[in-house]
């Protein structure tokens, strides 16, 4: 088996390794006090950073905000010809500081699987996972490995990537977490749509508030699709708050 190094044992890099320690030797390194626990309990072994990073392939799955510390902490433990993959919501951003960061021989893929543990609940086959090339040719090799086991596999390149997400997450994020704040209730006269409301909440109310976080504020083009989503919603009670009453 290929040896992979996973750094970051959150959420999403558990589920990585559930899913991943059936086709790779997985070895986890993540800095929160009960990391080495939960690996444990989770079948994989737990190890150093930098044997971790050491291996022929290397997962990033970190928060955003804290990626270009890992690559940077990285870059001279990595072995040639290693591949490089990060998992992070947004695209633009963490392929430039890999690009910047991280030695020349080793392959760079970045990745965006569009499921978390809630979403993947009922198993991974249909999932979306992105797949966009940034160094080398082994991007092939990781889609097809998407789609072995049953992911929907897109390839784009990161601006595609993050021009897409600004709409299918940052606003949806957005709307969801904000409902989500407001608390709404499972009313006895929910209509379906309010039903889909109430689903949107499920899913993004387990989310962290860094991943939120990240991609409202790391996406480059987030920002002028959420600020005129804003604008259009303030516009339209402009307009009832200035209709004459009938």
């Amino acid at each position: 088996m290929q040896r992979l190094g996973l750094i970051g044992f959150g959420q999403f890099g558990q589920l990585a390794a559930s899913v991943l320690k059936t086709r790779f030797d997985v070895l986890v390194a993540d800095a929160a006090p009960d990391a080495e626990a939960r690996a444990r309990e989770a079948g994989v072994a737990f190890g150093p950073l930098e044997a971790v990073a050491a291996r022929e392939i290397v997962v990033v799955a970190v928060p955003v905000v804290a990626m270009r510390e890992v690559f940077a902490a990285i870059a001279p433990i990595l072995s040639p010809g290693a591949l490089v993959i990060d998992v992070g919501s947004v695209k633009v951003l963490p392929s430039q500081w890999m690009v910047e960061l991280l030695p020349a021989h080793v392959d760079i893929v970045a990745t965006h699987p569009l499921f978390g543990p809630q979403s993947a609940r009922q198993g991974l086959a249909g999932q979306r996972f992105v797949v966009c090339p940034v160094r080398g040719e082994r991007h092939d090799a990781v889609a097809a490995f998407g789609r072995d086991l049953g992911l929907a596999v897109t390839v784009a390149t990161p601006e595609e990537h993050d021009e897409e997400m600004a709409y299918v997450q940052a606003l949806t994020h957005l709307i969801g977490r904000s409902l989500v704040n407001l608390g709404i209730p499972d009313e006895r006269l929910a209509t379906r749509s309010y039903q889909h409301l109430l689903e949107l909440c499920g899913l993004i109310g387990a989310d962290t508030f860094e991943l939120f976080t990240a991609i409202q504020t790391q996406n480059p083009f987030a920002p002028k699709v959420v600020n005129a989503f804003v604008r259009e919603a303030q516009s339209l009670l402009d307009q009832v708050g200035s209709r004459p009453a009938p």
